[in-house]
């Protein structure tokens, strides 16, 4: 499709306020799903990357691979477990985990970014035990629960000039090595670097009030009002965690989170940069309303 030059500065004029809101604030995005195992759409993802950091938002990738660890697992002949939506990872699991999280994942990711023109230098979990973790639960072998972030090895990249890209690896002072929900992960990365906003892209269009409706999505919830959801059955099954990643990642002080469909080509572009939005925003119900006296009465 041929854009004229007239709609490119239209387009350009017209994203200046929101880029200008985040110019110099910390975004942390979520990367997961079908947004990383189509080449397309993950190459739509790391232009908006490499974008949004060359107008001045230091963005943090957060990873998982789940997919490509599976097929690793199948290669070897060890059939993929799961416990209420959690990988069971006993010692020989981990190692395959630390491996293709840490490894080929990140790294490609890595190496795309700069094939694409961005810089990116990838950590884990482990680097620096800037994640520190313990067993969640014995019969989930190596999960873990995170006790500490220590955020100060991606500050030095962003500090840097790169964009920091983090596979959710976790480690304890033993030297033992946990495999970490992504969604856990970056809302706790998200609060301690006191982000402006995360992003969490999923396979859904977001929270919708009619799970079999895409055109019943609810653009904005209060997290004082997420329980209330949960009770009703909106928010239900595998996504009541990730609202509960949501939920503390803004009463850890970050302002915004969002949840996006991430099969939507440049979806993060689109919640960012426009009126009308993509997927579902989590803000804190008061201090929302104190920066839109408008929605008070709501």
């Amino acid at each position: 499709m041929k854009i004229s030059n007239t709609d490119r500065a239209y387009v350009l004029t017209h994203a200046l306020p929101y880029i200008q809101k985040y110019t110099n604030k910390i975004l942390v995005i979520k990367y997961g799903g079908n947004a990383m195992i189509n080449d397309s759409l993950k190459e739509s993802v790391m232009s908006d990357i490499i974008l949004l950091s060359l107008v001045g938002v230091k963005v943090v990738l957060v990873h998982g691979g789940g997919p490509e660890i599976n097929s690793m697992l199948k290669k070897i002949g060890k059939q993929p477990e799961f416990k209420n939506g959690l990988r069971v990872t006993d010692k020989e699991t981990v190692d395959i985990v630390q491996m293709v999280l840490a490894g080929k994942v990140n790294k490609d990711l890595v190496n795309l970014i700069q094939s694409k023109g961005g810089k990116a230098i990838g950590l884990s979990g482990a680097d620096g035990h800037m994640i520190k973790a313990t067993m969640k639960d014995p019969e989930l072998g190596y999960v873990g629960e995170i006790t500490k972030i220590d955020v100060q090895p991606i500050f030095d990249v962003i500090e840097k000039g790169y964009i920091p890209v983090v596979s959710t690896i976790g480690c304890d002072d033993e030297g033992n090595t946990y495999n970490i929900n992504a969604d856990t992960v970056a809302a706790g990365i998200a609060a301690e670097l006191k982000a402006e906003s995360l992003i969490s892209m999923t396979d859904i269009e977001g929270i919708l009030r009619d799970k079999d409706d895409p055109s019943s999505l609810i653009s904005r919830i209060y997290t004082e009002d997420a329980p209330s959801l949960v009770e009703s059955g909106i928010i239900s099954g595998g996504m009541i965690p990730k609202v509960d990643c949501c939920i503390k990642a803004i009463e850890g002080g970050v302002r915004k989170v969002f949840v996006i469909d991430g099969r939507v080509p440049h979806s993060i572009l689109i919640e960012m940069l426009t009126d009308e939005g993509i997927g579902t925003m989590f803000v804190n119900g008061e201090d929302y309303k104190k920066r839109h006296p408008e929605l008070r009465g709501e």
